[in-house]
């Protein structure tokens, strides 16, 4: 007797409302950018937030395209993980995924990297800046390369770590105030009344834990999703 097999039944689509993080996700770039922007719009040295180090002239220029090839990368990384557009528009979100590559994430980490070299803020937040971006140079090539490769499960799993460094940044201005609010009041204590031992310490564990803990949290994620496929 010949036998008919059934198709196997397909995933039911979540609804958007069933994704509550990807409006806020939006909201939180939009605002992020909205303040961190404007400073650098009129090309100003003097309204950097970060103060380029002394006989640096390339500083300002290098930092000024790290911030827009950034401000890239994080649009269009939104974009990318918006489930709607990839279900709906897979064209677009290809296209968009080589413009955040592309032009947004390995030409801000590789301006990233030179930056980190010359940063004011101390050794530590050198190295942690350092590694920053070659992580995510990293994560992004190889997420690039496994979509070539048409290995797709691997292709997000490199993409969510290159996602999570990718907005690192926000995490990092919100650990800066925590970290401003817990150690100022050791200022005559733990640095001795140096406000520049204060401030580099702050920078440092700030720049470490904005970028290791999203990281690791996408970790998590990833790694609770294997287990529930293997269940």
């Amino acid at each position: 007797m010949t036998t008919i097999e059934k198709p196997e039944a397909r995933p039911a689509k979540k609804t958007w409302w069933r994704r509550p993080w990807v409006f806020p996700l939006g909201l939180l770039v939009t605002v992020f950018l909205v303040y961190s922007l404007p400073p650098y719009l009129g090309l100003d040295p003097g309204q950097s937030r970060i103060p380029a180090p002394g006989g640096a002239s390339w500083y300002y220029p290098v930092l000024v395209a790290h911030i827009g090839f950034a401000t890239i990368a994080m649009v269009t990384c939104a974009l990318q993980i918006w489930p709607w557009l990839r279900q709906k528009h897979p064209a677009v979100h290809r296209r968009t995924g080589r413009v955040y590559v592309f032009a947004g994430a390995i030409p801000a980490s590789i301006a990233g990297f030179s930056i980190a070299l010359a940063a004011p803020f101390g050794p530590v937040g050198a190295v942690s800046n350092v590694l920053l971006a070659s992580l995510w140079f990293g994560c992004t090539v190889q997420g690039y390369r496994m979509a070539r490769a048409r290995r797709f499960g691997d292709h997000r799993r490199w993409m969510i770590r290159s996602f999570a460094l990718c907005m690192s940044i926000i995490s990092n201005r919100i650990w800066g105030v925590v970290w401003f609010l817990v150690l100022t009041p050791q200022l005559d204590t733990t640095f001795g009344g140096s406000e520049l031992a204060m401030v580099q310490a702050i920078a440092g564990i700030t720049t470490w834990t904005g970028w290791v803990l999203p990281l690791l949290v996408a970790e998590w994620w990833l790694e609770r999703g294997r287990r529930r496929a293997a269940a």
